[in-house]
């Protein structure tokens, strides 16, 4: 695709910053970006834009100079991601349901809907309008799927859970495994029914590879808008707000409540059965072991407020020298002693 770049200033809403006839035939990062291309750039980066291959530039609003043509916008990473989704190749599914895929009884299809090969409709589901569901995926007995759904290759959703319209559930994701339940009698570890279901909002997307566990009883759920990376697990009777973010590796325990606009850094973890309130973040391999309140910063294990885990790693880091100077003052002592 080629476009000049007045007429990518258009698209974008921005205001063209030098020769706008030049043709932009990609968008990408500025270390890939060649002479064809377009990316973006926010302090502190300009001046490596400037340096860069990139036949034009995407940059902030209140930048008024600059060496390479550019276009001016209130938010280049809002620009930069809007650019993309008109570059990127369009990958066009033919709705229908494929001649290999299996539909069961009294199944519900919307308009426009794809099935493709090899994908499993159990018995009494629901998919709503223009929804996809690649090969191999199984939708169990009595899911409800929303509108616009995308359901990767060899995602399982499991009986009686519950999608909303727009989410997308990348490769290998399982939504509704049973929950971790067992109760040991005389020494041996007896399951406990996991009868419960799964409710994911509008606007989720799940990550390859990631678990949800179904309730016990009643639901575990994860509120519309919330983006869960791969290898992210959620056991049973979990419930998440909106918005929220999961980043790799992440596991939450349990019965665990989560309020909105929460971020899990990488490798988080949590004890069961607290409650996290609105708008806090977790550091990468923190675990939270008790009720956190809302708008915390938290970092470290057992995690605790950020600042004061900065203190203590600094403290931790100046133990070898104390001990050095105990030790020293020690023989100084004894020496004076034995005089």
């Amino acid at each position: 695709m080629k476009k000049k770049l007045s007429e990518i200033a258009d698209l974008i809403n921005g205001v063209l910053l030098g020769d706008g006839d030049i043709e932009i035939e990609g968008v990408t990062n500025l270390e890939d970006a060649g002479v064809a291309d377009i990316s973006f750039a926010v302090p502190p980066h300009l001046e490596k834009a400037a340096r860069s291959n990139a036949a034009a530039v995407i940059i902030p609003m209140n930048t008024t100079e600059f060496s390479k043509p550019a276009i001016r916008v209130e938010n280049p990473r809002v620009a930069f991601t809007e650019l993309l989704k008109v570059y990127a190749p369009k990958i066009m599914i033919e709705p229908g349901v494929h001649e290999t895929a299996v539909i069961g009884k009294n199944v519900t299809l919307g308009e426009n809907v794809a099935i493709m090969a090899y994908a499993v409709i159990d018995d009494h589901a629901k998919i709503g309008n223009n929804t996809i569901i690649y090969p191999h995926t199984y939708v169990g007995r009595e899911v409800t799927i929303g509108n616009g759904c995308i359901l990767y290759p060899n995602v399982t959703v499991r009986e009686h859970c519950h999608i909303g319209s727009g989410a997308i559930l990348h490769s290998g994701a399982v939504i509704g495994s049973d929950g971790f339940g067992f109760i040991t009698v005389s020494g041996r570890h007896q399951k406990v029914p996991q009868v419960g279901n799964v409710i994911i909002e509008d606007d989720v997307e799940v990550g390859a590879n990631v678990t949800i566990d179904r309730a016990t009883t009643g639901s575990t759920i994860v509120g519309k808008g919330t983006k869960i990376d791969n290898l992210v697990h959620l056991a049973h009777n979990v419930v998440v707000g909106e918005n929220c973010f999961f980043v790799a590796q992440t596991g939450i325990a349990g019965s665990v409540k989560i309020g909105n606009n929460v971020t899990f850094a990488g490798q988080t973890g949590s004890a069961g059965h607290i409650t996290i309130g609105d708008n806090c973040v977790f550091a990468a391999r923190s675990a939270p072991i008790g009720n956190v309140p809302a708008g915390s910063f938290y970092a470290g294990f057992p995690a605790r407020p950020h600042k004061e885990w900065l203190r203590g790693e600094a403290s931790a880091n100046k133990v070898p020298d104390l001990i050095k100077k105990v030790k020293d003052l020690e023989k100084r002592l004894a020496a004076m002693e034995n005089k």
